[in-house]
């Protein structure tokens, strides 16, 4: 790595040019970050964000140019291997702090050479390192991510793999550092956990540069965007939404005379006027009316997408489209549990119904059962006591967060659209023209499935192209009720725009759980809350509900210290 200017601390890449095999992802290009700066990396899904971030850790090096660092500069990242340990939860993160790590070893060293001195200096350094209250700030950050108190000593290996990548972020943020680098921090997070991260890092005094496809998220932590755009790094002062705006004025000035550009943005303007009009004075609703202003001054940027789609008008619209009628939620016993084991109730004694048109968010604290709902309500699971009564004709579009794990590996999108097409009864079918070989193929082309994708094997696809996948499996089915629970793990942020877009326009019903804020802003009227057991109406919008998360986490941690001293 060469030396440039190396009294200055920052980062600094000059004329830098990086390949991918023949491809050219940075171009002779130049930027500097700033000690503390809070960096926000964007660009097109392919443009080199990760490529990018393998420079900034030393995994790959420039193919020219000069690309320089601090020599004394810690860094921090998460680490993308599955920990298979038994570990506790809590020694694992611990285990994350490299400066007490390096004191503990060396406390074992002097005291095995028995060098008073050493020894005391080694003691020193590991007063200093933190060692009294490691466990106890170990704990904070894995609580903090959403584990409960009595998940704080289990084995690493017995949690699952989004929990383990949870420990892993929890473990990165231990290590003392003053460049911290975050590659899709939210993708396993919970909005409680999400909340939470976002007050970690407001506190985090290094420099951060995160690629995330969250823009609440980013608007929350950063305040510079780095814009990878055509093989070159753009330096924009100010959070994503400060980018959009800048970036919307440029495209302006550059696709003014564009006949096709002006035709997305009249369309864009079309949509946004009609539910604006639609949207009620609830407090709820106002977030959703703020956040359709807010696409109708970035339409430029919406429309400079490579990515859109719509969901078809359903063939009916039945009302209500379902009764929940005391219904209690949660699953069965298993089938090798002792004789007359009862079943786990999460949610219960639910009485309400679903009607035509509505956009309902599901909110609540991490482990309350929003999921469990939604696959209840889906038929994946079945109520366990009380009953769901569906009105006629409800053709239900599940998204599920497993959904990605239930596509075939080694078939391609065209096998699972016949698979589909062949599966679905013939009264929900759309027409012949849908459904024979050539409508399917058509119809994957506007998902961005073209060419030889169609014939691609799923397994090689990236989580963002099967997440489309299944998006457009579902909007094939032409459903009335949309039940869509973390539909945008995978999504980039053109994408998500594209979803927010299709569900503003959408005719049926939608029920969303998310932690994507800007998503549940722009397509949700009203918010249910699933808590203690029960759902009941949230009566005040997401900046209300961003309190109460953090309330509830502030609980559980008092919770955990008062264990702690028992």
């Amino acid at each position: 790595m060469p030396g440039l200017h190396e009294s200055i601390p920052m980062i600094i890449l000059k004329n830098v040019t990086l390949r991918r095999g023949s491809k050219v992802l940075l171009d002779s290009t130049s930027v500097t970050l700033n000690p503390g700066e809070k960096v926000g990396l964007v660009g097109r899904n392919g443009a080199g964000k990760s490529s990018l971030f393998a420079v900034l850790n030393g995994t790959l090096h420039e193919d020219g140019g000069e690309f320089s660092i601090p020599a004394q500069w810690r860094m921090a990242q998460v680490a993308q291997d599955m920990p298979e340990t038994e570990q506790s939860a809590t020694d694992f993160v611990i285990e994350g702090d490299t400066t007490l790590l390096a004191a503990q070893l060396e406390v074992t060293a002097a005291e095995a050479s028995d060098d008073g001195m050493r020894m005391a200096h080694a003691y020193m350094a590991l007063h200093d390192a933190g060692a009294h209250d490691a466990p106890a700030r170990a704990q904070a950050l894995i609580l903090g991510l959403g584990f409960s108190v009595a998940e704080l000593d289990r084995p690493v290996n017995s949690f699952s793999g989004g929990w383990r990548m949870r420990l892993q972020l929890a473990r990165a943020l231990m290590c003392p550092s003053d460049l911290l680098l975050l590659d899709e921090p939210t993708n396993h997070l919970d909005l409680d956990a999400l909340v939470w991260l976002e007050a970690w890092l407001k506190n985090y005094n290094g420099t951060i540069v995160v690629i995330s496809h969250d823009r609440e998220f980013l608007d929350s932590i950063t305040n510079v965007t780095l814009h990878i755009d055509n093989a070159k790094l753009v330096r924009y002062g100010g959070n994503y939404s400060k980018f959009e705006d800048m970036r919307a004025e440029q495209l302006i000035l550059q696709q003014a005379a564009q006949a096709k550009q002006q035709e997305k943005i009249e369309h864009l303007q079309k949509f946004i006027n009609r539910f604006k009009a639609k949207a009620s004075k609830a407090k709820q609703a106002q977030s959703r009316v703020k956040a359709l202003e807010r696409m109708e001054k970035i339409a430029p940027v919406l429309a400079d997408a490579e990515f859109q789609f719509e969901f078809k008008e359903p063939s009916n619209l039945p009302n209500p489209m379902l009764t929940m009628s005391e219904a209690s939620f949660g699953y069965p016993a298993m089938d090798d549990a002792p004789a007359g084991t009862p079943p786990t109730v999460i949610v219960q004694n639910v009485s309400r119904s679903v009607l035509a048109g509505q956009r309902i968010g599901i909110l609540g604290a991490n482990g309350q059962g929003k999921s469990t709902l939604v696959k209840t309500i889906a038929g994946a699971l079945q109520p366990l006591s009380g009953e769901i009564i569906t009105g006629k004709g409800l053709n239900i579009g599940y998204f599920s967060q497993q959904e990605l794990d239930v596509l075939r590996p080694d078939d391609n999108p065209l096998d699972h659209m016949i698979r589909l097409a062949r599966d679905t009864p013939l009264a929900l079918r759309p027409s012949y023209k849908e459904c024979c070989e050539q409508g399917l193929r058509n119809f994957l082309g506007t998902f961005n499935f073209s060419g030889d994708m169609v014939k691609q094997a799923v397994g090689s696809m990236s989580g963002g192209e099967k997440a489309r996948l299944v998006l457009c499996m579902i909007v094939w089915q032409r459903p009335n009720l949309l039940l869509l629970d973390e539909p945008t793990n995978h999504l980039d942020l053109a994408t998500r725009e594209a979803l927010s877009v299709a569900l503003n326009e959408f005719e049926g019903s939608v029920m969303l759980v998310s932690h994507d804020r800007a998503l549940l802003r722009s397509v949700c009227d009203e918010f249910w809350l699933v808590s203690r057991g029960g759902v009941k109406d949230f009566e005040g919008d997401l900046d209300d509900y961003q309190v109460y998360l953090l309330d509830e986490a502030r609980r559980r941690r008092e919770e955990a210290a008062a264990a702690q001293k028992k």
